[in-house]
């Protein structure tokens, strides 16, 4: 009898300790927030790359949990979120990182980069290094820049081949300086609406037109209510990811290092997925729904160009000579 109680004693601790162990391998939560929608690219490249790879690398002592279609709130709801501590990581707009750290908003400002390669090489290096100083005293780390791609003009009119057509068209724009000056030197009547509210906003007529990503126009339908798009590329418009300070440090060195390289792999993979889907995407939409496309002739271009050029005027005195400088120098062959 004493052994049979013995053996069930010892049954068990083991199963105590077995089971034990095995929820007490989850040390840290994150709770990754995004605006857009889940059938995005980038999510579905995040699910694949950061949060499978920071899983499988920490043992389990990381989970991840994915709340897209803004489960977290509005942008500026998930950056206050980080400064608090409420929310652990995000992927937001660049130039919402502004409003606690102005100087990202050199990332916005028109034609500043000539190609994906300078932007790459800007944004991973000394200016990606100069941006992360800037708000970290705010709270939030910087880890990286997936991609979202080059911004495009779409309306319901017509091709826009030069600033001209712009004017008086009310677009609507992110709360941005940099944006809405670019609009404004356009001639047209830029306007603030949260994205989850565009695709109502474009069908009811409170907005005319709108400037996004190939990806995003496409994963939020917004094909379905514009007819036309002009390949303006008037910003290149990467995504930024970001993560609560406070909980960065609570993380021990080994498991910061796998976040840091699940940020860098995400950012890779995205980079490499954005510009494919982009491609397919922008065919499916002509094919299957009907989208007219414009690129505008080099000449065109330019009037573009030239237009834009006061932004950096209006810019100047909030990001500094040198900022701007630093950006332009990735340009350089």
């Amino acid at each position: 009898m004493k052994k049979s109680i013995s053996a069930i004693l010892i049954s068990v601790i083991l199963v105590t300790f077995t089971f034990g162990t095995a929820f007490a391998k989850e040390e840290y939560r994150i709770k990754f927030g995004y605006s857009a929608s889940d059938k995005e690219a980038n999510i579905i490249t995040f699910y694949n790359t950061f949060e499978k790879y920071v899983e499988e690398a920490s043992g389990g002592r990381i989970a991840v949990d994915v709340y897209a279609n803004a489960q977290l709130g509005g942008e500026r709801q998930m950056l206050e979120g980080m400064t608090l501590g409420t929310i652990e990581m995000a992927m937001l707009s660049p130039g919402i990182a502004a409003n606690i750290a102005p100087k990202f908003q050199v990332i916005d400002l028109p034609y500043l980069f000539n190609d994906r390669a300078a932007a790459y090489k800007a944004l991973d290096g000394k200016l990606g290094q100069t941006l992360n100083e800037q708000i970290l005293p705010k709270g939030v780390r910087l880890l990286c820049f997936p991609e979202n791609g080059f911004r495009q003009i779409t309306n319901n009119k017509g091709p826009i081949k030069s600033p001209a057509d712009l004017k008086g068209v009310k677009v609507r724009v992110q709360p941005i300086p940099a944006h809405l000056e670019l609009f404004k030197a356009f001639g047209a009547n830029p306007t603030p609406v949260d994205f989850g509210e565009l695709y109502t906003a474009l069908l009811q007529k409170t907005v005319d037109a709108q400037e996004n990503s190939i990806t995003l126009i496409y994963s939020s339908k917004l094909y379905e209510v514009q007819k036309y798009l002009t390949m303006s590329n008037h910003v290149y418009a990467p995504s930024a990811v970001f993560m609560s300070e406070a909980f960065y440090k609570r993380l021990p060195a080994d498991l910061q290092k796998i976040v840091m390289d699940g940020a860098k792999k995400f950012r890779d993979a995205s980079r490499a997925n954005q510009q494919k889907e982009g491609d397919r995407l922008l065919k499916e939409m002509v094919e299957k729904n009907g989208l007219k496309v414009y690129y505008p002739t080099d000449a065109e271009m330019k009037q573009f160009r030239d237009a834009a050029q006061p932004v950096y005027k209006t810019m100047e005195p909030v990001l500094g000579k040198e900022l701007i400088d630093m950006a332009r120098e990735a340009n350089k062959k």
